[in-house]
Parts: structure tokens; C-alpha cells; sequence
């Protein structure tokens, strides 16, 4: 986590904990993309994170969580704080 912030890149964890990990950490970076559907192709998956990346730039540029489920993407600013 720690040289993904240092070096401003975007995670995109296939471990679910890592989010939690995030959260507790209380920090602003890294930005993550979680992906919340299962059985994609390689080539989907790159297309997919490709959409991703274009539409939330701005927001993965500034620290947040994309959660990416099959009709919609959830964005929430980091830091995480308690829901």
C-alpha cells in the first residue's frame, strides 16, 4: 500500500480485505478499483478497468474507492470513514 501511494498509483486488489485494510489505515491514497463481478475474460476485464479509469479519473486522481458491480460503479472519497 504503502509504494502505491508513494509512487500515486491505482490499486485494483482481487483480495476483498484489502479495502478493509484501507479503511482502518485511515489514509488518502492509494486509490483502489474493486471489481464486484465474477468469470471476466482477461479482454473484459482490461476493457472494463479502461471504462473505469476515464470516468472516474478525477476521483481516483484525488484518493477514492470505485466499486465496480455489474450495472453500476459506487465511488466513495478516501478517507474511509466508519459507515
Amino acid at each position: 500500500m504503502r509504494l502505491a501511494r508513494d509512487e500515486q498509483r491505482v490499486v485494483v486488489p482481487f483480495d476483498a480485505d484489502f479495502r478493509e485494510l484501507l479503511a482502518l489505515s485511515c489514509v488518502a491514497a492509494p486509490s483502489v478499483i474493486r471489481i464486484r463481478i465474477e468469470g471476466l475474460w482477461a479482454a473484459a476485464l482490461v476493457s472494463l478497468l479502461q471504462t473505469v479509469l476515464t470516468q472516474c479519473q478525477s476521483d481516483l486522481n484525488q484518493g477514492a474507492v470505485v466499486t465496480v458491480h455489474e450495472r453500476r460503479l459506487r465511488v466513495r472519497r478516501l478517507p474511509l470513514l466508519p459507515e
